[in-house]
């Protein structure tokens, strides 16, 4: 199975990377709490012996010979929606690193698409940065999870084309969009840095808008923790560039770190607080961990919950 990301030779092809992942902990995001039938017609499967026959397709048994029941929306277990940040501050990693965190968020997502595939569930994928770039239903069938696959594939290969002035986050803006654009309750997951130009209650009213919509959400905060919230750089100087709007500053980080690390931590603090407040779930996914000690934990969680 594989671990980190430094275990993976490409993401040339993420289908394939997924499955290795998700390898061995096939543990279940849930039971199955929405089971039924509604008149949203989604799909077919094989007919089980011994169950009802009031869902058979009797058109279909007369041109195939074989009994197929009509599955509708409300009978997967579960609608996810996955979310994932593309700004240009999702593109960051540490030196020597060899995938970013918008590479990573990408993997986690597509293991959980498999994980999601596996057992028959619904699931959807939004892309954003200053807008939704990307966005679809929440479906369940095989051809719509390796179109989800492609497109994760395609967002890996074409984030080194923007520079990074174009795509600033509005991570505010799009949670309030997407808030009011899931329709039935579901499950959301989150991934980003939650690096956003607007004031960070903003950011927290945008995930509020989606617990008030009575959606069980999850959000994976996105980060490289040595770096990132610890600062951990050599006593030396340094450039650092904005990666959202391209600004650089000279520094040394020694002179700086105590001040860097009290404002990150802050930060990190304000945030699990207001999602303890929101009953949101809280998972530090940082990039340096492998996938099992992001997923399985999350995985094992759910599976108690639903």
């Amino acid at each position: 199975m594989i671990e980190r990301l430094t275990d993976i030779a490409d993401l040339n092809n993420l289908e394939f990377v997924a499955a290795h992942i998700t390898e061995g902990f096939m543990t279940g995001l849930h039971k199955s709490p929405f089971h039924g039938f509604s008149a949203e017609f989604n799909e077919h499967r094989l007919y089980n012996k011994g169950e009802s026959t009031r869902h058979i397709d009797w058109k279909l048994y007369a041109r195939t010979d074989k009994l197929f029941v009509k599955r509708y929306e409300e009978e997967t277990n579960l609608r996810c929606y996955i979310l994932i940040d593309t700004s240009s501050s999702m593109r960051y990693k540490a030196a020597g690193e060899k995938f970013n965190k918008l590479e990573f968020s990408s993997v986690c997502a597509a293991a959980i698409i498999n994980l999601l595939r596996t057992q028959r569930d619904a699931v959807a994928l939004t892309l954003f940065d200053r807008d939704i770039s990307f966005s679809c239903d929440a479906k369940v069938s095989t051809v719509h999870a390796k179109m989800l696959f492609s497109t994760l594939q395609k967002t890996i290969a074409e984030q080194s084309s923007t520079t990074n002035a174009e795509s600033t986050g509005s991570i505010a803006k799009c949670l309030h969009t997407i808030a009011e654009s899931i329709h039935k309750r579901s499950l959301v997951l989150i991934f980003s840095d939650l690096f956003d130009t607007a004031d960070e209650e903003s950011v927290f009213a945008g995930l509020q808008h989606l617990r008030h919509a009575k959606h069980d959400v999850v959000l994976f905060h996105v980060l490289d923790r040595a770096t990132e919230l610890d600062f951990n750089f050599e006593n030396r100087p340094y450039k650092f560039v904005d990666m959202e709007s391209g600004k650089t500053v000279a520094l040394n980080p020694l002179e700086y770190k105590e001040t860097y690390r009290s404002l990150s931590s802050g930060f990190c603090t304000r945030l699990k607080q207001h999602c303890g407040m929101y009953n949101m779930d809280y998972v530090e996914a940082n990039i340096s961990k492998s996938f099992k000690e992001i997923l399985v934990p999350y995985l094992l969680k759910r599976s108690v919950m639903h």
